[in-house]
C-alpha cells in the first residue's frame, strides 16, 4: 500500500500541515532571497505566487492525466498544504497598497499587472509540463 494514500486516508490535515510548513519555509527563503528589493519592488512576494503557480500548473498538468485516490492525496500535500503556504495573496494585496500608500502608483500599478500575467503564464506553463514532461 501507498504510504501517502494511507496517510491522506487516516490524516489528511497532517498532509496539509506537513506541505503547508514545507511552503511557509518557502516563501520564507523566497522573500529573504529578495529582501534587498523590497523597498524598490515587491520581487520575494512576486517570485513566490509565481513559483507556486508553476508548481500548482504541473501538478494540475500531471492530474489530468491520473485517477483514482494517490490524486486528492498529493492535492492535498501540494495544492493545499505546500502552495498554499507558498503562495500570498495577502501578502501581495499588503506591497500593492505600500506601494500607493508612499505614493509609488507606477510601481504599484506594474505589481499587479506583473502579477497577474506572470501568475497566469507560470500556471499555464506549469500545466503544459505537468502535462508533456511527467506524463510518465
Amino acid at each position: 500500500m501507498n504510504r501517502m494514500i494511507f496517510l491522506s486516508d487516516k490524516f489528511p490535515l497532517v498532509l496539509i500541515f506537513i506541505g503547508g510548513g514545507l511552503g511557509s519555509l518557502a516563501r520564507y527563503a523566497a522573500g529573504k532571497a529578495f529582501a534587498s528589493w523590497a523597498p524598490v519592488f515587491p520581487l520575494g512576494t512576486l517570485a513566490a505566487n509565481v513559483f507556486a503557480c508553476l508548481i500548482l500548473g504541473v501538478f494540475s498538468g500531471w492530474a489530468a492525466l491520473r485517477t483514482g485516490e494517490s490524486v486528492a492525496t498529493y492535492r492535498a500535500f501540494v495544492v493545499v498544504g505546500f502552495c498554499g503556504g507558498f503562495s500570498t495573496f495577502s501578502t501581495f494585496s499588503n506591497d500593492t497598497i505600500q506601494l500607493i500608500l508612499n505614493n509609488a502608483w507606477t510601481e504599484a500599478c506594474l505589481n499587479v499587472f506583473v502579477s497577474i500575467l506572470f501568475c497566469l503564464a507560470a500556471t499555464l506553463l506549469g500545466m503544459w509540463l505537468g502535462k508533456q514532461l511527467l506524463s510518465i
